[in-house]
């Protein structure tokens, strides 16, 4: 599948301004396609895949964009293993970001990488981050009325640029569009596996039958999925140990993707004593 297709990646920190110049860009080189915070899009509108801004929270957006999510990344290899061959354009805020894309979607590495500085000034990047850092605005590279009907943030207008008369699939192609997410990211988030068990220790100890939490394991997946093991000592009570155990399974399913974001696997409960209820 990789021989059929050849990569582009455009590279640059996040608020520098690439979105606004990647259908430039995929002309220059002759891109059919382009890959853009979890999105496939060819002449200026949506082909298939989600918007990294159309998630809740940082994580889960950060893992949108490098597409984690097994059904996301299968609809859009399905739709690129149909286009090929094909030129790719993947937008991406390092060169690590856009291998990890490429992949996760089963295409080459990169033959080449172009650098928002080589296509805009200073003075135009330093002008991108004060928008981003001030009206935490984003653009999206597709036209508005496909951004309004899945959009999960404030859509808060339009962007059309100088050339639109030139490009080739017209004023759709050349229109951007500027929202304001539910969040804003300006670097990279990292949750360990310590802030995970520390959060899995306390709502496990939340339960009335529980006495003690031995032990909590956490397990980081292939698929960026998270696994937890807890062992406990629970007691005597209104419920049998098995509903205990459960209980305490169902409140982290719960609990944690709540608060990190993060998609859960197995949550094994050991009971490993029991003691006597004397109250």
């Amino acid at each position: 599948m990789t021989t059929d297709f050849k990569v582009i990646a455009f590279v640059g920190p996040a608020g520098t301004g690439k979105s606004q110049r990647t259908h430039f860009i995929a002309r220059q080189f002759g891109a059919n396609y382009i890959i853009d915070d979890g999105l496939l899009i060819k002449d200026g509108k949506i082909v298939c895949g989600k918007s990294a801004k159309t998630e809740q929270n940082q994580v889960r957006a950060i893992r949108r964009a490098l597409f984690e999510f097994p059904d996301h990344r299968i609809q859009v290899k399905k739709v690129l293993e149909k286009a090929a061959p094909c030129t790719i354009l993947v937008v991406a805020t390092s060169t690590d970001m856009a291998l990890k894309i490429c992949k996760r979607l089963s295409l080459p590495e990169p033959e080449r990488y172009i650098y928002i500085e080589e296509v805009a000034t200073r003075e135009e990047i330093e002008q991108a981050l004060r928008e981003r850092h001030v009206k935490k605005q984003h653009v999206i590279p597709v036209a508005y009325v496909q951004v309004r009907r899945n959009f999960a943030g404030k859509v808060v207008g339009r962007l059309k640029t100088f050339w639109s008369a030139y490009v080739r699939g017209g004023a759709d192609e050349a229109e951007k569009t500027i929202v304001r997410p539910p969040f804003s990211y300006y670097g990279e988030v990292e949750i360990g596996p310590y802030a995970i068990e520390q959060i899995a220790r306390h709502v496990a100890s939340l339960d009335s039958q529980v006495v003690e939490v031995k032990s909590v394991r956490v397990k980081t997946e292939d698929e960026g999925m998270v696994s937890i093991s807890v062992s406990l000592i629970v007691k005597t009570g209104k419920y049998t140990f098995l509903e205990v155990g459960a209980r305490v399974q169902r409140r982290i399913f719960v609990v944690l993707p709540l608060l990190t974001g993060l998609d859960l696997g197995e949550i094994n409960v050991l009971i490993e004593g029991w003691r006597e209820n004397n109250g």
